[in-house]
C-alpha cells in the first residue's frame, strides 16, 4: 500500500444493553475507556488521520477522551454503520486508504491491523473470525474457491446461511474514493431499515475489485462489548496478557488471574507480586523488590530491595532501597521514603521526606514534615500540620527519638539527636541533644471508685 492511510472509528452507540448512564466507549476495560485502547491502537498504525463518530453520549465522549489531533464527527441520527462512515467522508483525502474500526472494540493487535491493511492493498479487505456460535454476527459468504462475495447480517440470513461460522468482525479495509462511491449507492431496505457498511463487499465485488477475507488467529481480538459480563470477560482478557508479559520478563506472580494492571508497569529482575496487587498510573519496580497481597500501587517508584507488606497503599510517592513498608500503611502523594527506612502498620506518610534509617513503625501520621536520617518515630505519634486553615512543616533532625503518643504541632522543629519524651504535646522547637517532655505531675487519688452500669428496676 502506498496512499495514505486514514482511520475512522466509529463510536456512536448507546449501549443499550450495558444498562447505564454512560456512553458505552466510555466504560473502561484496565482503566482506560474503550476508545482510549481503539485510539492508542490506531496511532500506532501511524495513520495520516483518525475520525472518530460519536452520537450517543454527545459531547461527553469527547470532552472525556481530550486527545489531541482527532477528528471529531458527530453522527446526530444512528442509521447504521454505512450512514456513520459516510459522516466522516467530506474530511477524508480521496487518495487515501481508509480503515474502519469500532470505539467498542477494545483488544485488538496492531500487528493484526497492519497484516491487514497490507492484504488489503489497493483493493479491500476484511478482518473475520471463525466461531463455534455464530449467532448475533454478520456472516461471510464465500464462494467455492474461498473468495468473499459476501456480508450478510444477522437479520438477513438464509436458513443455510445461519450455518455459517465464519463471521465479520466489522474492520474493512478499502479505497477512500471507491469507498465514498459505495457509500453513496447504499439502501436501506433490510430487516433493520438501516445502512449496512457490510452492504459496500457486493458492490466492490460487482465492480471487478477483489475481497480478502483475512482470519484472525485470536478471537477475542475482535470481540465488541455490549454488557457488562463481556466487559468483565475482556478485562480478564486484557489482564492476563500483561501478566503473561511479565513473566516472560522475569516477574514471579503468585496468581496470573488476580494483577490487575491498569496503567505502566516496569520491573526490574526478581520482582515478585503476591495475589490481588492493583497498579494504576506509571508503576516502576527496581530489582528484587517484593509487593505483598491487596496492595494498591499508583504513579509510584520503588528502588531495588524493598518489601511492600499485605494490604499497603502507595500512590504518588518515591520509595528507596531496602525500604520495608506496611503491612497496612498508606503512602499518600508527594511521600520521599530514602533508603532503609522503615513505614509500619497503620501509618500514614502525606508530603514528607523520610531520611536514610529512619523509622515510623506504628500507628503514626506524618504529614508535611522534613525528617533526618536514624529517626525513631514512637507509636501514636502525629504531626499536626494543619491549624483548620493553613498546613504547616514539621522538621525532625537527624537521630532524634520521638517518644510514644506524641503530637508535633507544627510549625516546629526537633533538633538532631533529641529525645521527646512518650506523651508529650510539642509546640516549641526542641534543642538538639537533650530530653524535652510535657507531662502533668503523676498522682493516684485515694478512694476512688469506678462507675457501674444502674442495675434494672424489679417489677
Amino acid at each position: 500500500m502506498t496512499s495514505p492511510l486514514e482511520i475512522i472509528i466509529l463510536a456512536a452507540g448507546k449501549g443499550t444493553r450495558m444498562y447505564s448512564d454512560t456512553p458505552k466507549v466510555l466504560h473502561q476495560v484496565a482503566g482506560v475507556p474503550l476508545l482510549g485502547h481503539v485510539i492508542r491502537l490506531a496511532r500506532q498504525l501511524e495513520p495520516s488521520n483518525i475520525h472518530v463518530i460519536y452520537g450517543h453520549g454527545g459531547q461527553k465522549v469527547p470532552d472525556t477522551i481530550a486527545e489531541p489531533g482527532l477528528n471529531w464527527v458527530e453522527q446526530a441520527e444512528q442509521l447504521g454503520t454505512g450512514h456513520a462512515v459516510s459522516q466522516a467522508m467530506p474530511a477524508v483525502n480521496p487518495g487515501s486508504t481508509v480503515l474502519v474500526l469500532y470505539g467498542d472494540v477494545p483488544l485488538t493487535r496492531p500487528e493484526t491491523l497492519r497484516n491487514l491493511v497490507a492484504t488489503a492493498g489497493d483493493e479491500v479487505a476484511v478482518l473475520t473470525a471463525i466461531l463455534d456460535d455464530a449467532s448475533g454476527y454478520g456472516r461471510i459468504i464465500r464462494n467455492a474457491r474461498g473468495d468473499v462475495l459476501a456480508i450478510v447480517e444477522q437479520k438477513d440470513l438464509s436458513e443455510d446461511q445461519q450455518k455459517i461460522r465464519e463471521i465479520n468482525s466489522g474492520y474493512i479495509v478499502a479505497p477512500a474514493e471507491k469507498m465514498n462511491d459505495w457509500l453513496a449507492a447504499l439502501r436501506n431496505d433490510n430487516a433493520a431499515g438501516e445502512y449496512y457498511l457490510t452492504d459496500i463487499i457486493a458492490m466492490a465485488i460487482s465492480n471487478g475489485v477483489s475481497v480478502a477475507g483475512v482470519v484472525t488467529e485470536d478471537n477475542d481480538e475482535i470481540m465488541g462489548i455490549n454488557n457488562k459480563q463481556q466487559l468483565a470477560y475482556l478485562e480478564r482478557v486484557y489482564q492476563h496478557r500483561v501478566a503473561d508479559d511479565l513473566m516472560s520478563r522475569g516477574v514471579t506472580l503468585r496468581d496470573r488471574s488476580r494483577v490487575d494492571v491498569r496503567g505502566t508497569l516496569t520491573t526490574g529482575r526478581d520482582v515478585e507480586i503476591d495475589v490481588n496487587v492493583v497498579f494504576e498510573g506509571d508503576v516502576r519496580l527496581g530489582d528484587r523488590v517484593q509487593i505483598g497481597p491487596n496492595c494498591v500501587l499508583k504513579d509510584v517508584e520503588i528502588a531495588e530491595g524493598t518489601t511492600v507488606f499485605a494490604s499497603s497503599v502507595l500512590d504518588q510517592a518515591v520509595i528507596g532501597k531496602n525500604c520495608r513498608i506496611g503491612p497496612f500503611a498508606r503512602i499518600r502523594p508527594e511521600a520521599n521514603i530514602a533508603d532503609d527506612a522503615h513505614i509500619g502498620n497503620f501509618v500514614e506518610v502525606k508530603k514528607s521526606t523520610i531520611g536514610k534509617g529512619s523509622k515510623v513503625n506504628h500507628l503514626a501520621y506524618i504529614g508535611d514534615t522534613r525528617m533526618g536520617s536514624g529517626v525513631n518515630i514512637g507509636a501514636g505519634t502525629i504531626t499536626c500540620n494543619y491549624d483548620g486553615a493553613n498546613k504547616h512543616m514539621t522538621v525532625i533532625g537527624d537521630n532524634a527519638f520521638i517518644g510514644s503518643d506524641t503530637q508535633l504541632v507544627a510549625p516546629v522543629t526537633v533538633g538532631d539527636n533529641a529525645t521527646i519524651g512518650a506523651g508529650s504535646t510539642i509546640t516549641a522547637d526542641t534543642p538538639p541533644d537533650q530530653l524535652t517532655l510535657t507531662r502533668i505531675k503523676q498522682k493516684s487519688i485515694a478512694g476512688w471508685k469506678r462507675p457501674v452500669k444502674n442495675k434494672p428496676a424489679k417489677d
